[in-house]
């Protein structure tokens, strides 16, 4: 009796160890996002003030991501193969963390082209071994690690956003001096970061390719649908350019923060809620709703055009993020193998990322044309997404 009680206290103290690196990657995550999202918001604006249009700022914004998922997938499998996780995870945030100074001297659009892509290979380098380390930490709790995770970081969203503002409308900042205060805050994000403990894993002897091949069919199925609703799911400059050109003067800038903050303050809210929720019911009958629910939101882009439509709108394209982000994640986690997982979620986040670029140059293209079609176009093509995920039943 006495032995089992050790080892069931043992037991006890290493799943609190591992619970606890959610609430500090989260914490990371938050440190960083405020230094990001002070940027964020202002960064299709600062685009424009330097001689950038539709086109450019939808190349810019899906470049950011893809260049980041092209990383993606290699770092997972780098992360399998060795047996390290929190190594990549420790660069990742250095790179961005750099980048983000070199945005400070950019003087023309194609400055930011170079520098906001680079930025992002920072988080290509981190995101699956970050998410692997989550997955493992909560293995009964997935929706719920994955919900807490997002909500911390989206969090640090709405913190920045909202310096982003303070800074902008009662300290008089510019675009760049604020994208260099960003730039000294992301230094905090790397504190939490010491004190996460990984599980100690020997190195596989695995190959790349045979990796990918050995993912599930489900799960490769999954992929596909998700990437195909990625192509829908443009860059969210285009959802702040639509509030700006409604208003004129300061509160051109001031209104479109207001509702990016509001963005991912129910963001936010909602993330560990529907995370709680596809733990109980079942992910695929919540990503349905987020899926139906981003349709929607962007329907209404294209139709309302009014401050009131805007802050409904806003709210729900936090909500439908929340819904989606992190259960896709979880999604991933669940139909992987343990031994691939890094794999499967770099894999992911690679498709779903590379997908994102051709998604915002077409937005952005529509939007030279004629601004409502870019969301039209996103609520079509994430109504097609909602049928195949029916249609395919992926259990």
């Amino acid at each position: 009796m006495g032995n089992r009680s050790i080892k069931d206290t043992k037991v006890n103290k290493q799943n609190e160890s591992l619970s606890r690196n959610v609430l500090l990657l989260g914490i990371v995550s938050l440190f960083n996002d405020i230094s990001s999202e002070m940027i964020m918001p202002i960064l299709p604006m600062f685009i424009s003030a330097l001689g950038g249009g539709g086109l450019v700022i939808g190349l810019i914004g899906g470049l950011r991501d893809s260049v980041s998922s092209i990383l993606k997938v290699f770092a997972g499998y780098w992360s399998d193969k060795t047996g390290k996780r929190k190594v990549f995870v420790y660069s990742g945030y250095v790179t961005s963390i750099l980048f983000k100074f070199f945005l400070f001297f950019s003087t023309a659009w194609q400055h930011v082209l170079v520098f906001a892509s680079l930025e992002r290979v920072g988080k290509g380098l981190r995101t699956a071994p970050r998410d692997a380390i989550i997955a493992d930490s909560m293995p009964k709790k997935r929706g719920k690690g994955f919900g807490i995770h997002r909500m911390l970081d989206t969090s640090g969203a709405v913190i920045g956003s909202a310096i982003a503002l303070l800074l902008f409308w009662f300290l008089g900042f510019d675009f760049k001096t604020i994208i260099l205060s960003a730039a000294v805050i992301g230094f905090l994000s790397l504190v939490p970061l010491f004190f996460v403990k990984e599980k100690a894993r020997k190195p596989k002897d695995i190959s790349f390719k045979l990796s990918i091949k050995r993912l599930p069919g489900n799960l490769r199925t999954f992929i596909i649908i998700s990437s195909i609703f990625a192509l829908a799911n443009f860059s969210y400059m285009f959802f702040i350019l639509k509030a700006q050109r409604e208003f004129s003067g300061d509160f051109a800038v001031i209104t479109p923060l207001l509702l990016y903050i509001l963005f991912n303050i129910f963001y936010a809210l909602f993330a560990v809620p529907f995370g709680m929720l596809s733990d109980r019911f079942g992910r695929r009958n919540v990503l349905i709703i987020g899926y139906s629910l981003f349709a929607i939101t962007s329907l209404g882009f294209a139709l309302f055009n009014s401050l009131f439509a805007f802050i409904v709108l806003f709210i729900l394209y936090g909500m439908s993020n929340a819904i989606v982000n992190s259960n896709q994640r979880a999604y991933v986690s669940d139909l992987s193998p343990e031994k691939l997982r890094a794999t499967a979620l770099g894999t992911f986040h690679t498709m779903t990322g590379l997908a994102v670029l051709p998604a915002s140059v077409i937005a952005g293209a529509l939007w030279q044309f004629n601004p409502p079609l870019t969301f039209i176009y996103g609520s079509a093509l994430s109504t097609l997404t909602v049928m195949l995920f029916i249609a395919f039943r992926i259990e």
